[in-house]
């Protein structure tokens, strides 16, 4: 029998999962646990992290995983690397499924960082009205730069206070609008975007409504993995796990 471990926590871990349950293949879909209610799925779901690569191929072989998808967010590189690790330990096949880096278009002013620390030595400088749209994880790296005003939008009220000594913080949930986020960026006056090449259209309204205020952006470049094969959508998985096993979905 079929048993696909999902890695998720994006769009297209839900839209995967969706898709198997609808073919009625067996799949668990394991979330890191950083978001306090995540949305129902149609298939099995597990919360929390394996124990690191030896916890996560005792994982698949106690679970019988035949299949691993890691469809973690593009940020994600320790988690990658663990899978690409573990599912050679295990002899299981593995593919990443993952959504294509954004492109400056025509109308953007982007500037790169190579990772978090260069982008907060980017803001040294005169105070700035920022847009930090990085999620919780990063946040307070930025206070080395207390200089600058802060807009932070979360998905879940912080558990502990933030240690950014200037910001406002939103708490909501996308899928997020281009006329919203235009909004959202007059009403607190931002002058500077920063945020991680995330790609994908769910978070891309940002990006959108910065290119219309002519806001700058300052682009984190995704971390590097280790070599696999990477799917960028649904059909694309699900062919490959019909070529990869003896039965198809």
């Amino acid at each position: 029998m079929t048993h696909v471990l999902i890695l998720g926590g994006t769009t297209e871990a839900s839209a995967l999962a969706a898709a198997l349950a609808e073919a009625g293949v067996e799949a668990t879909l394991s979330y890191a646990g950083r978001v306090a209610t995540p949305k129902p799925q149609p298939v099995a779901v597990r919360v929390g992290g394996f124990g690191g690569v030896e916890g996560l191929v005792a994982w698949l072989r106690a679970a019988k995983v035949t299949h691993l998808v890691d469809a973690t967010h593009p940020f994600a590189a320790q988690m990658s690397a663990h899978a690409v690790a573990a599912a050679m330990a295990a002899g299981v096949p593995h593919v990443a499924f993952t959504r294509p880096g954004w492109v400056a278009e025509a109308g953007d002013r982007w500037t790169r960082a190579a990772d978090i620390p260069a982008a907060v030595a980017a803001l040294t400088g005169a105070p700035r009205r920022v847009m930090l749209a990085l999620g919780r994880m990063h946040v307070d790296a930025f206070a080395a730069q207390p200089q600058h005003h802060y807009l932070l939008r979360f998905v879940d009220p912080p558990r502990a206070a933030v240690a950014l000594p200037a910001h406002d913080l939103i708490v909501d949930r996308g899928p997020f609008t281009v006329d919203g986020d235009i909004a959202l960026m007059r009403a607190h006056r931002s002058d500077l975007l920063v945020c991680k090449n995330a790609g994908g259209l769910g978070a891309q309204a940002k990006l959108v409504a910065a290119r219309t205020l002519g806001v700058p952006v300052l682009m984190i470049d995704r971390p590097p993995v280790p070599e696999r094969i990477e799917l960028h959508d649904v059909a694309a998985v699900l062919r490959w796990l019909g070529h990869a096993a003896d039965r198809g979905v």
